[in-house]
């Protein structure tokens, strides 16, 4: 059952050709957002099946594939963190069943829970696959604790790392793990894509989202929302952005969601500046330029350096109209300097 996205064609083919000799270790690694997860997923429910056709997709209809379905198949395992997991069975609480706030990490107990899968035989005499999702969300016990198994790995068992930051991983995991870096979805099949989810201007969504297909799809609402439009208007004239009007009209939204959406404005003003394109406004390239003509480009480069820190911080702020006017400040005084 072809379940891939249409910009992973290629990559579903070479996958055919590692299956033929699996590695031990293999590091699907991207940029978020352009499906490596369900790749990976896909492919272990491949590896699994008990009738594959002749491109290497699932049957969809044996055994292995319903017990794959249902999440309980005797030679997968899928690790991830608790928040991920809640989020999966769409849990309307955001707290686990002890009461705690769900982790974000891959705990040590969690790898050492396979000691007992990886000691066992295949229950269907065939392979067996590991997920871990995303492997970068191990913390330092539980990643020492995966490199004991990718060091001595029983014949027939492979783990299957999904990473959207691979350089966070131990280097001595990386020199276990075969890597595998997906194709950039190209715009043509990623746009006809959006489209058919519903998307109303692919194009657009997907620049915004810097060219991952699944991230356009949760930015749609986004891109048309009052605020967003609010603040990119307001930032097309820093020397008439009211800095307490706007802050006051943004205040009750994500403080992370604005400081992401004037990290790709900022982007576009150095691309613009440096290299005369635009990644993430396409359309915007008359006010763009004219907009960053008088600027520095080391004013350019402090704005983004400041974002990055307001980006860290948004997550913590007490008072979000505070924070929200402190980086409206520093955005017009540095366009404006």
């Amino acid at each position: 059952m072809n379940a891939i996205y249409p910009w992973q064609e290629s990559d579903w083919r070479r996958l055919q050709e590692l299956r033929k000799r699996p590695p031990h270790g293999l590091l699907f690694k991207g940029s978020k957002g352009v499906g490596k997860f369900d790749l990976a997923m896909q492919f272990a429910q491949s590896l699994l099946c008990e009738h594959p056709d002749e491109s290497g997709f699932s049957c969809g209809q044996c055994s292995s594939c319903h017990w794959f379905a249902q999440g309980s198949h005797p030679d997968f395992r899928l690790l991830q963190p608790e928040s991920l997991s809640l989020e999966d069975e769409e849990s309307d609480d955001s707290r686990s069943a002890s009461g705690k706030k769900p982790s974000k990490q891959i705990s040590v107990e969690q790898v050492r829970g396979l000691t007992d899968f990886s000691g066992m035989s295949a229950h269907q005499g065939g392979r067996r696959v590991v997920v871990i999702h995303p492997a970068e969300a191990m913390n330092s016990s539980a990643a020492n604790a995966l490199l004991k198994n990718l060091e001595e790995p029983p014949p027939g068992l492979l783990f299957i790392l999904v990473s959207h930051k691979p350089q966070q991983l131990l280097p001595t995991i990386l020199s276990r793990c075969l890597s595998f870096a997906l194709s950039a979805p190209d715009a043509a099949s990623a746009a006809r894509w959006l489209a058919e989810q519903g998307v109303k201007n692919p194009a657009e969504a997907l620049a915004a989202s810097g060219f991952a297909p699944l991230q356009a799809v949760q930015l749609n609402e986004q891109l048309g929302s009052e605020e967003r439009n609010k603040l990119l208007y307001a930032v097309r004239q820093p020397a008439a952005l009211d800095v307490f009007a706007l802050a006051e009209a943004l205040q009750k939204t994500e403080q992370v969601l604005v400081v992401q959406w004037l990290q790709q404005w900022s982007y576009d003003l150095s691309s613009m500046k440096l290299a005369g394109r635009l990644r993430y406004h396409p359309g915007e390239e008359a006010v763009v330029r004219k907009l960053v003509e008088p600027i520095a480009p080391l004013n350019l480069a402090r704005l983004q350096g400041h974002l990055q820190n307001a980006k860290r911080e948004a997550r913590h702020t007490l008072n979000p109209k505070l924070f929200l006017e402190s980086l409206l400040f520093s955005y017009r005084q540095l366009m404006l300097e």
